[in-house]
């Protein structure tokens, strides 16, 4: 007989009822019934039922049994008496009646329960993350975690495509975040630095003369944490593909995620045909570039409807600037006066002055307006308002004033939570969607310029003839035209969480050099920041494009949860602490010697230590 166990713990059926056998793993829950102890055993694989009473030779030790520790049972197996049976567990109807009991490891009390779901401290789950995954939704996550890799690689290989592993130790580079750095021991004063994406490399890939890669691939950023974005590393599916346009991008990628959320969501509905919502339209609709299409209700512009009406406040700003609009959030069946003043009330807590409403009631056979704002427009401009919102009597409306870019934020939280409140959200669905047409550049404020809006190696809609058009713009001190430009950049959305971003590439060292210029950056700059992409793009390059969904992300949706934390095996704390192993760390002086490093300590980190 093995030294351990000749079946695992989720193995044994009603067909090796008589078999005598051996079994290894963690105790779960004893129960004692009347002097007949009853032990869950639990390992990798599932649970078995483990039963000693006071004749069997294993009750002395059984009586000693804690949870959590290790053990070794011997024992036959035998059918549950009738009505004992447990359809819950694939073992349910046996047991093992054991005849022997090594105990091979002890364990101390417990910081955290295994057995059940209790909500613990997090610092607690953390450090002592080992137990934290012991617990059966925490196992089951990170199983699922493992299946949605081993699927995604099958599968992408299925698609013709060709995993290609790429630096882990590389330059620093732009990416919108900050790096991690490592001291070079070799070199003193420089650094490497670790990818926040394999960005460059897969471009430089489709420029060797590859085709189709893919990796799950480990990237690195130093920013804060969020719920759906780990602080540290995270990983993702990134794909490259070459001689091609967004089109094939979106339709090679669109399947393979389908199919994932449909094979791992549990049955939950899948969207069958990703709509297409250009940017501008995803503002105005939702107040956000990543809409949650579980919600229905799509807000519009009614700024029409206040221009020049007796509600002064939003006539007078539709006066004073014309980028200034009045946007309408439809309430179907909030017209009641107790939600309108409870999102009144949510509204001013988030910072607002409040959350403009009219409720809409049925007299003699029409559709009329109630409360301050339908008084002040009037009649006809309340049943204007409520035909373009189709709401009808029961209905309400919510109203954001001022400039879109400023409370276009704060109108998708309202649009949320408005939908959240009167129910209308059906979380039981996998809601995707494609945001394209992204503006290539936006205006900086604060620093009067012209600035990349997403992704700088984007190509541009239009080519190197729109980017002359808006140079020749500028020169004359006209922004517009380089606004105005849009760029083959395309996001992938499910319920309201961003999986990617994406893009066809700018491959042509002429119209990437003006590009960069447009935003200000001298030809030199580009050079030398992206030197190696440019010089590889002058030595011929196909035109390329690829994406990079989180696969963290996907995962944290697929199991249902709301933290990315809960479907990594070792996260960090919000902190970008690691509880477990104690980093980060200072090092010792002979480290910080041999790579020619010296600690300057901030101010106020000083007088704390």
């Amino acid at each position: 007989m093995h030294a351990y166990r000749t079946h695992t713990c989720g193995a044994l059926r009603k067909e090796h009822i008589g078999e005598t056998v051996r079994l290894s793993g963690w105790v779960h829950r004893i129960r004692d019934h009347g002097g007949v102890l009853f032990i869950d055993l639990r390992d990798h694989y599932g649970i078995t039922q483990v039963v000693a009473d006071p004749d069997s030779p294993a009750f002395s030790t059984a009586e000693k049994l804690h949870a959590e520790w290790v053990i070794r049972v011997d024992g036959y197996v035998r059918a549950r008496p009738e009505g004992t049976e447990n359809p819950k567990l694939p073992t349910g109807e046996v047991e093992v009646f054991a005849t022997g009991i090594d105990v091979l490891s002890e364990a101390k009390e417990l910081p955290l329960p295994v057995f059940g779901e209790p909500h613990y401290p997090e610092d607690i789950r953390l450090k002592h993350r080992y137990l934290d995954l012991r617990r059966e939704r925490m196992h089951r996550n990170i199983m699922l975690r493992s299946a949605v890799v081993s699927w995604l690689r099958k599968r992408m290989e299925a698609e013709g495509f060709t995993e290609f592993q790429t630096p882990i130790l590389t330059a620093s580079s732009p990416e919108g975040a900050r790096d991690f750095v490592v001291p070079s021991r070799l070199h003193p004063g420089k650094f490497y630095a670790l990818p926040q994406a394999p960005q460059i490399y897969k471009q430089l890939i489709m420029a060797s003369g590859f085709d189709r890669y893919f990796q799950i691939a480990p990237c690195f950023r130093d920013e804060d944490a969020r719920a759906d974005r780990s602080p540290g590393e995270f990983y993702q599916l990134d794909i490259e593909m070459s001689f091609v346009t967004q089109e094939d991008v979106l339709n090679t990628v669109e399947p393979v995620l389908r199919d994932l959320f449909r094979e791992f969501g549990g049955g939950r509905p899948v969207t069958e045909k990703f709509p297409r919502i250009p940017y501008h339209e995803a503002i105005l609709k939702y107040g956000t570039d990543k809409p949650d299409l579980r919600n229905p209700l799509e807000m519009q512009d009614v700024s029409e409807h206040f221009r020049g009406s007796g509600f002064r406040i939003f006539a007078q700003l539709l006066e004073k600037d014309e980028r200034n609009r009045v946007w309408a959030i439809p309430a179907p069946g909030g017209g009641s006066r107790a939600f309108c003043d409870r999102m009144n009330s949510w509204a001013q807590a988030q910072g607002q002055p409040g959350l403009g409403y009219i409720m809409f009631r049925e007299e003699g056979g029409k559709t009329t307006g109630a409360g301050p704002l339908a008084k002040n427009i009037g009649p006809e401009r309340t049943a204007a308002i409520a035909e373009q919102l189709g709401l009808k009597a029961g209905d309400a409306a919510f109203f954001i004033a001022g400039n879109p870019q400023t409370f276009a934020p704060f109108a998708a939280e309202a649009r949320q939570k408005v939908a959240d409140e009167l129910g209308l959200i059906d979380k039981d669905q996998f809601a995707f969607c494609w945001i394209v047409d992204f503006p290539m550049y936006e205006w900086n404020e604060e620093e009067k310029r012209i600035e990349f809006s997403h992704n700088p190696f984007s190509m541009p809609q239009g080519g190197m003839e729109a980017l002359q058009e808006a140079w020749e713009a500028i020169e004359t001190g006209d922004y517009g035209p380089a606004l105005g430009i849009k760029a083959w950049q395309y996001d992938i959305v499910c319920n309201g969480v961003e999986l990617s971003s994406g893009a066809i590439r700018n491959h042509l060292p002429e119209l990437m050099k003006l590009a960069f210029k447009i935003a200000g950056y001298e030809p030199e700059v580009v050079e030398e920041k992206f030197g190696a992409l440019y010089r590889a793009f002058q030595y011929g390059a196909p035109p390329h494009g690829g994406i990079a969904p989180g696969l963290d992300r996907m995962v944290m949706l697929l199991a249902n949860e709301p933290n990315i934390r809960e479907v990594v095996m070792f996260p960090m704390n919000q902190q970008a602490e690691d509880l477990l192993m104690g980093a980060p760390a200072p090092l010792s002086p002979q480290q910080l010697r041999e790579l020619h490093i010296r600690v300057v300590l901030p101010k106020k980190q000083k007088q704390e230590s």
